[in-house]
């Protein structure tokens, strides 16, 4: 009562693009066919961003490198340079979101992945050129990573913001879903296309979603900014710090999948390791649509500690498997334990913040995924130099399961917290 109390004395604000923002979601109950449209239509943003993102991610090392006729250290760097301003990006993308609007966030990250596409076009065509078409194409990136942030964190809080906080995890998981999603359909599409006509008309089709997106995006209706002392960055690290230190915990196994799975197949001679990689991916999908209403009924910090040890035990398939199809299995148990990692502590993470606050909650704790996206790629190529690929993903088990301590510790110290506000 305290807080619809406080939630009708705040004003709504007028949304600087002309339509009229709704109350809090808390005022204005929704059927469930309408959370769940609402869930779907605003994470269509975050499939057109990551669509933008997937097209090029695996036609663009071939071109710096066969193309450009640049290192594949370069042809790397061309792909990291993206990742890098996204976690640069994510605490400002949540000030922002905060601040002027999540609709607001989501619109300028859209005409991000818009620009992006268009540098896109202008390097290729800079092809003759090399230095100048990588120096474009870089800028692109930049760009992308940027916008990246913007859609990211500004559709789960446009999203919760119209249905509720109480679905948090229902948006956060449907946003996961159309991230990798879009990622699943981009890069194979993508490489047919260059096939077909050429890396310009990349950069085409990602121009063409962006305003597509941008068109519906500026079609559905705002939220209302909530007024109030906005947290420094400094004081919502510290809020979230230990739910993010999870989430990191918890994705050096996909890490650790996505760049020595391939690698670690080869040493063992077998074949059709892009496959660990489906299956990896379609376990983690399966599981986001299935479960996330278990974050509902049994709390996050409950469900992060059995996604936990599912990941270990999926990790610690595939550093002792002796044939292919344990490996697949592993792979498989891995997707579907890190599936719900990111939304059962981001729901804990975002209730540690008030509610004005909630976006700059939700970029700085996204912001250790790409940390630890980052880091697990040289770290893990150091053990697989010194003791070899199997202990690469035994390595991620036991992070795994320093993320099940971590996260029974912040268990106890969430009930303990409640157990003295019952007292006082």
């Amino acid at each position: 009562m305290l807080e619809q109390a406080r939630l009708k004395r705040v004003p709504p604000s007028v949304s600087k693009h002309g339509d009229s923002p709704v109350s809090p979601p808390d005022l204005q109950p929704l059927s469930e066919s309408a959370v769940t449209f609402h869930i779907i239509s605003t994470s269509f943003f975050t499939f057109i961003c990551y669509l933008s993102i997937g097209l090029p991610l695996a036609v663009l090392p071939g071109y710096v490198n066969v193309d450009l006729g640049y290192s594949s250290v370069i042809a790397g760097l061309a792909i990291s340079v993206q990742y890098l301003a996204t976690m640069l990006s994510r605490p400002r993308a949540g000030r922002l979101a905060d601040s002027v609007g999540p609709k607001t966030s989501v619109l300028y990250g859209l005409i991000g992945c818009g620009v992006s596409g268009a540098v896109l076009i202008v390097a290729a065509l800079l092809m003759p050129i090399p230095w100048l078409s990588l120096v474009v194409l870089m800028l692109g990136r930049l760009v992308l990573g940027c916008a990246e942030s913007l859609v990211g964190t500004g559709a789960i809080a446009w999203g919760i913001g119209r249905v509720g906080a109480q679905h948090t995890a229902r948006m956060i998981s449907w946003n996961g879903i159309a991230t990798y999603g879009a990622l699943a359909a981009g890069a194979p599409l993508g490489v047919v296309i260059v096939h077909a006509w050429g890396l310009s008309w990349v950069g085409v089709i990602i121009a063409v979603l962006s305003v597509l997106g941008y068109y519906l995006a500026r079609r559905k209706q705002a939220t209302a900014v909530i007024k109030g002392e906005h947290l420094s960055f400094k004081s919502v690290l510290r809020r979230v710090l230990p739910h993010g230190i999870g989430l990191a915990l918890g994705s050096i196994g996909f890490g650790s999948i996505a760049t020595f799975i391939t690698l670690f197949y080869a040493s063992h001679h077998w074949s059709n390791a892009a496959f660990a990689l489906t299956l990896f991916g379609s376990a983690f999908v399966g599981a986001r649509l299935l479960f996330s209403g278990a974050i509902g009924r049994f709390g996050g910090f409950r469900v992060a500690v059995a996604c936990f040890a599912i990941e270990a035990l999926g990790l610690l398939l595939l550093g002792f498997s002796t044939a292919s199809w344990v490996a697949l299995c592993g792979a498989a148990l891995t997707g579907f334990g890190f599936a719900l990692v990111f939304p059962s502590l981001g729901v804990e993470a975002v209730r540690t913040v008030p509610q004005h606050n909630r976006g700059s909650a939700l970029g700085t704790y996204s912001m250790f995924l790409d940390v630890a996206l980052g880091i697990t790629g040289p770290l893990a190529g150091l053990i697989a130099t010194a003791f070899g690929y199997p202990e690469v993903f035994l390595f991620a088990s036991l992070a795994s399961l320093g993320g099940i301590a971590l996260t029974i510790l912040l268990y106890r110290r969430s009930e303990q917290a409640m157990g003295n506000m019952s007292v006082d």
